[in-house]
């Protein structure tokens, strides 16, 4: 994505997991950082750090809850977004490289990190960020060469009004997730 131009989270994400090395590339990013189970998801893995005093203790925490969930302890660290709301803009991309966005909507509300709520159009948002956000979930689809219908997610910062992707999920067709 970040190839693409599609604005993702700063942060690590390689593959140096020394503790050491993780501090110095949180402190670069900035505290508060986020620290992600690699193999991650559901919330599980995850530990905030709101300064280098608490950062062994969370990237510890984050290890062994990762390491229970998913068989794997590795993390990486982004910058963390302390006022997110979770977008997502439906894409339809064809087989000739053609992608259009179908808007967005604000999928925020949510319980045990599954959406509740989804609500359309995204309020409190400038028509600019909104269009914004549709070119670069098209851009994040033909940067994969996708085809069909999808769903592209961005992290939305309420103070800086910044979106960063998150991951793009695939539609099933109607008939394909029927069961006859």
């Amino acid at each position: 994505m970040t190839a693409a131009g599609v604005p993702c989270v700063p942060g690590y994400h390689g593959t140096n997991q020394d503790a050491d090395f993780l501090l110095e590339q949180s402190q670069q990013i900035g505290f508060p950082v986020l620290i992600k189970a690699v193999m991650g998801g559901g919330g599980k893995g995850m530990r905030i750090a709101t300064d280098a005093a608490s950062f062994p203790e969370a990237l510890e925490s984050a290890r062994r809850e990762s390491a229970k969930a998913f068989g794997d302890e590795r993390v990486l660290v982004e910058r963390y977004v302390r006022s997110p709301r979770h977008v997502e803009v439906q894409v339809f991309a064809d087989t000739l490289g053609n992608a259009i966005s179908l808007w967005e909507r604000d999928c925020s509300v949510q319980r045990r990190h599954q959406k509740i709520i989804e609500e359309a159009p995204v309020p409190g948002v400038d028509m600019s960020v909104r269009k914004r956000m549709g070119e670069t979930a098209v851009k994040a689809a033909q940067a994969v060469g996708y085809v069909g219908a999808g769903t592209v997610e961005f992290i939305f910062d309420n103070e800086s009004k910044e979106f960063f992707f998150m991951e793009m999920c695939v539609l099933r067709s109607f008939y394909t997730a029927m069961s006859f």
